[in-house]
């Protein structure tokens, strides 16, 4: 006779009667009476499913493969690098002048940010390939390489191709602190880099002497326009007052004026004595018709019409005798071209005073670039350095790719 399977729920033994009523109890107040409480099933073994394998090729294309690629190229294809270092400094010489003899003699300040800047875009610029170019075959220098499809370059002909791989080459670096700029030139051959190296401090020394000559210039400029303006108003006077001088034949007017003036009194004094005379010759009862009366009374009519005529020369232009100089337009004018001519000295005096000051501050600053180090003969290959781009790979492929998964378990979840 078979055997009768009791159920789990009868199987179980009852609970004390002094715990079995707060149990059920509780047990009513939150679920329904007549359905017994269930177990929940345990979670089955893992097994493996396709989306795993998904994940497991996907590790291996993202991350594995690229990272072996790399690996391979750096240890086995990638060439060598030497690097060449040099350092120098734009200084700023101030020296002082005369008058600051009892401080101190001279002093030497730092580099401004725009001289590093123009230094830096200089070095990386076209006209400074252009000029190493015409001392060194960089196409044959950064082409040594048999095969290296990363660093090594492929020329195109095209300058502008070979200025992009230039700024991968050369780099500067700028120390605002203590105001040093270092560079680094990357070669395949060291002798190479040493000699780029060289090539570039020698530009970037003649481009500080050339913005050097121009700050001086630029100094200079307008006083010298000025100067030249103060020579061009001195001789126009200096001209006017000889065209003036050749046209009234007198090369003193003041003298001239001064004899004039010296004969207009003589005239009058002799005038004056011979009214005199004549005064006399009627006190002691000379007749009109007396021929001693007569010619005293002719003489003076002689020397009353020679002071109308010399002081006619002192007055208007018309009042003046035909052929004479009429000194008072004469002294108007002479006084004029006078002016003008100081006026035209001092001006001239001035702006040389301040050519000449501007010519000695210039002199006074002066910039230059100061090498510290110079270019140096890379002995080994520094660059590239393979664990580090290796382990910068790994991490960064890694990185990809646990963002891919982590994206894509969250779709899954979501849907």
């Amino acid at each position: 006779m078979a055997k009768r399977i009791v159920p789990i729920t009868q199987q179980t033994p009852p609970a004390p009667a002094a715990k079995q009523a707060p149990a059920a109890a509780k047990a009513g107040a939150q679920k329904p009476q007549g359905k017994p409480n269930r177990v929940p099933p345990s979670a089955g073994a893992a097994r493996p499913r396709k989306r795993h394998a998904w994940m497991l090729a996907s590790f291996i294309l993202v991350v594995l493969a690229p990272l072996a690629v790399t690996i391979f190229y750096l240890f086995t294809i990638a060439s060598d690098q030497y690097i060449s270092k040099a350092g120098f400094a734009v200084r700023a010489e101030e020296l002082s002048s005369a008058a600051d003899l009892l401080g101190s003699l001279s002093s030497v300040s730092g580099t401004s940010s725009s001289d590093t800047d123009i230094l830096n875009e200089f070095i990386h610029s076209q006209d400074m390939v252009e000029r190493v170019l015409e001392k060194i075959d960089l196409v044959e220098a950064y082409t040594v390489p048999a095969f290296d499809p990363v660093f090594a370059y492929r020329p195109t002909g095209q300058i502008e191709d070979l200025v992009d791989y230039w700024r991968r080459m050369v780099e500067l670096h700028y120390d605002q602190g203590t105001a040093l700029i270092e560079l680094r030139v990357h070669a395949f051959r060291p002798e190479d880099a040493k000699q780029i190296a060289e090539q570039i401090v020698e530009e970037s020394s003649l481009l500080i002497n050339r913005l050097s000559a121009i700050a001086r210039d630029n100094n200079t400029r307008y006083a010298r326009v000025d100067l030249e303006t103060a020579q061009a108003r001195l001789r126009t006077a200096r001209e006017a007052l000889t065209k003036f001088r050749s046209e009234n034949r007198t090369i003193n007017l003041e003298a001239a004026v001064q004899g004039q003036i010296g004969i207009l009194n003589s005239l009058e004094q002799q005038l004056a004595k011979a009214r005199i005379d004549l005064n006399l010759l009627l006190l002691e009862g000379m007749s009109d018709t007396d021929r001693r009366m007569v010619t005293e009374q002719r003489r003076i009519t002689v020397i009353e019409n020679l002071i109308d005529i010399e002081r006619a020369q002192f007055g208007k232009t018309s009042e003046s005798r035909e052929g004479g100089i009429n000194f008072s337009n004469l002294a108007g004018e002479f006084e004029r071209l006078t002016v003008d001519l100081e006026y035209a000295q001092q001006t001239y005096l001035k702006a040389l005073a301040a050519l000449d000051s501007a010519i000695a501050e210039a002199e006074r600053q002066n910039r230059y670039l100061a090498p510290y180090t110079h270019p140096s003969m890379p002995q080994s290959a520094r660059y590239p350095d393979r664990f580090i781009f290796s382990a910068i790979t790994a991490f960064f492929l890694l990185l990809i790719w646990s963002i891919g998964v982590l994206v894509y378990y969250s779709v899954r979840d979501r849907r």
